[in-house]
C-alpha cells in the first residue's frame, strides 16, 4: 500500500473494490464471483482463482456464526502491483471469538493465500488475506 493519511486508506496507485452484502449464505455467491472476477482480471491461473475463491467462502462462514440478526459483510479488495489484499469484516455478537488459528477454517485460508489473518475490535471482527500476484 502507497502512502496515506490514514493506514486503512489506499494510495491513488492502487484499485480498491468494495461490496456491502448482508450477512446471509444466500449472498456469498456474489463475494465469490467478485472474487473470482478480479483474480481473473490479474491473470491468475484457473486453480488459484478456486483457491482464492474458496478462501473467501470460508472466511465468510467464519463471519457468519458470529453476526446478529440483519447484519451485514464488508469486503474490501485492494489490487495493487504485487498483491490482492482481501478484508472481509461484520459485526459481532457481544461475546464472539473467532476460531482458533489451528482450526480447519485457518488451515484452509493458510494454505490458500500467502498471508490470513483476523481479528475482533470495537465489535468488528475482520478477517484479512494476501495473495501474491504473478506466482502462477
Amino acid at each position: 500500500m502507497g502512502t496515506s493519511e490514514r493506514p486503512d486508506e489506499a494510495s491513488v496507485e492502487d484499485d480498491i473494490v468494495s461490496l456491502v452484502v448482508p450477512a446471509d449464505g444466500g449472498y456469498l455467491n456474489v463475494l465469490r464471483t467478485a472474487t473470482a472476477g478480479l483474480a481473473a482480471r490479474l491473470q491468475y491461473t484457473t486453480d488459484r482463482i478456486e483457491d482464492l475463491r474458496s478462501a473467501v467462502d470460508e472466511a465468510c462462514a467464519m463471519l457468519l456464526v458470529l453476526t446478529p440478526a440483519d447484519a451485514s459483510l464488508s469486503c474490501r479488495f485492494e489490487i495493487s502491483v504485487e498483491q490482492l489484499r482481501i478484508a472481509i469484516s461484520a459485526p459481532v455478537k457481544d461475546g464472539a471469538v473467532l476460531p482458533s488459528q489451528t482450526s480447519w477454517a485457518w488451515h484452509v485460508l493458510a494454505s490458500q493465500t500467502a498471508e490470513a489473518t483476523g481479528e475482533i475490535a470495537g465489535g468488528l471482527a475482520t478477517i484479512r488475506m494476501v495473495s501474491l500476484r504473478g506466482k502462477n
